[in-house]
């Protein structure tokens, strides 16, 4: 390994705001701070479809940009689970803010900002993220060994009325061949399904 360089991949960043100036200042800041700017937009449009293709880890833009408002934006990023998003603007209305929330944006921070305000606003927004995924993973796998349970206590039914098993002795012929075969307990009570209603 050559000294001074770190294993730890740099966080991407996608930059969209309509001053170049302010996006200037923005990317070198967050370059300073150690942060990987991937992609620099001007509008909401664009700000999405590099969204889309660069797949950064966080989108900071402004709320009031051209094409597509940045609110808009940050809700189909959202929508479309690429990355979270922070607004920074000039503007703290609280109609915005209500508007931000309903978008999904994670974290809004009002201009001017320091980078001692924006790094902690990124490494929190990065943070309230991974935890909204793990949750959202943690409900999908839930729901799947549900609906895993429920096929299996169907097959398991089909097979004590055909074949007069007890409940044990069902789970374990399914449980049998799914170890035989590689296949889960949730294929093979499928296949079980299928074939008893053929």
């Amino acid at each position: 390994m050559i000294e001074g360089t770190s294993t730890t991949p740099r966080t991407r960043v996608l930059i969209a705001d309509d001053e170049p100036i302010i996006l200037m200042d923005l990317k070198r800041m967050l370059e300073d701070a150690g942060y990987d700017i991937v992609g620099e937009a001007g509008d909401g449009v664009r700000a999405l479809e590099l969204a889309r293709t660069l797949d950064p880890d966080v989108v900071i833009m402004d709320i009031k940009m051209p094409a597509m408002d940045g609110l808009e934006a940050a809700k189909a990023i959202g929508e479309e689970k690429i990355a979270p998003v922070l607004l920074l603007t000039a503007y703290s209305q609280i109609d915005l803010v209500n508007r931000a929330k309903d978008a999904g944006v994670y974290c809004y921070l009002v201009k001017p900002y320091k980078e001692a305000d924006l790094v902690p606003a990124i490494e929190l927004t990065l943070s309230r993220w991974n935890e909204h995924q793990a949750l959202s993973k943690e409900a999908r796998d839930l729901e799947d060994r549900l609906e895993t349970r429920k096929v299996v206590d169907r097959a398991k039914g089909i097979l004590m009325d055909q074949y007069g098993l007890k409940e044990q002795e069902a789970f374990r012929r399914i449980q049998l061949q799914s170890m035989n075969t590689r296949k889960t307990m949730r294929e093979i009570a499928e296949a079980i399904i299928i074939a008893h209603n053929v």
